[in-house]
């Protein structure tokens, strides 16, 4: 079997019983860096010996760990903090034991941005998680561009050296929102800064940002959405509004139904423009 054990984000005392259990009783246990999950084993005498698991080797290694599951091993995977398969190589293994009939189980436990998330005081309702967005500036720009109307609170993950050009660049396409930047969450110096992307950008420029962040920006307004799309269409009149809905086929009571749900007024104002320009 494979299991996913969750293992602290920062502080190492938020690892559940049953985690510290499979990690003794493993035969194998997956890590992204040993020299960061060493730190933890010590600190709980775990023995269990650990091999390396990452972006870099996972097509070379993924082979060999399905062989040794099929032979009767038991491994776990963690990640260097939180729960192993977000925004890291995990999910590629869990994909790899499903299509070879393997077991996967998992130790649930601390995952940053959902600590990020409830402490921003921003919608927990409705929320999309992006994770870390691409360094290829042609795919970042698109993901941020299929955001900008995006009403869910949206969360994204960034390194300490492309903060500043990041934020920079959802001002340019989201415009300015409330945002919660979080880093260090859990430690003794855990930090949340609740701004707008403006004053965040200003905090950067004057200073050296350190630790990865967990970014919670405010969805945009439904209502002001809304608006958008009225005035957009409002762009065109309404015989080539009407004209649209036609060409797709629809009967003329149904296309003005939908015209006037496009426009925010009733059918029968469109009814009686459309007369008027009869006439």
């Amino acid at each position: 079997m494979l299991t996913l054990c969750a293992t602290p984000i920062g502080n190492l005392s938020d690892i559940t019983i049953r985690s510290l259990d499979i990690l003794k009783a493993a035969d194998l246990i997956l890590c992204e860096d040993t020299r960061v999950t060493i730190k933890l084993l010590n600190h709980y005498n775990i023995t269990t010996k650990l091999e390396s698991y990452h972006e870099h080797n996972k097509f070379a290694k993924t082979t060999a760990i399905i062989e040794r599951l099929q032979s009767g091993q038991n491994i776990a995977l963690v990640t260097d903090a939180g729960t192993p398969g977000i925004s890291d190589p995990g999910e590629d293994l869990v994909k790899a034991c499903i299509d070879a009939g393997i077991e996967v189980t998992s130790t649930p436990g601390p995952v940053a941005f959902i600590v990020a998330l409830i402490l921003s005081g921003k919608s927990t309702r409705r929320f999309i998680f992006e994770g870390f967005l691409p360094t290829n500036k042609k795919e970042k720009l698109a993901i941020l561009q299929s955001l900008a109307n995006e009403s869910r609170t949206i969360i994204l993950y960034e390194s300490p050296h492309r903060i500043e050009k990041t934020l920079n660049s959802i001002l340019d396409i989201l415009g300015n929102r409330n945002i919660t930047l979080a880093k260090e969450l859990t430690k003794k110096f855990e930090t949340l800064i609740h701004t707008t992307i403006i004053d965040a950008i200003s905090m950067f420029q004057a200073m050296i940002p350190r630790g990865e962040f967990v970014l919670i920006i405010q969805g945009k307004d439904i209502d002001l959405i809304r608006q958008e799309q009225i005035q957009n269409w409002q762009q065109i009149s309404i015989i080539e509004h009407m004209d649209i809905y036609l060409k797709q086929g629809l009967a003329e009571k149904f296309a003005m139904k939908k015209v006037a749900i496009d426009r925010g007024i009733s059918k029968r104002d469109i009814y009686n423009q459309i007369k008027i320009l009869d006439k």
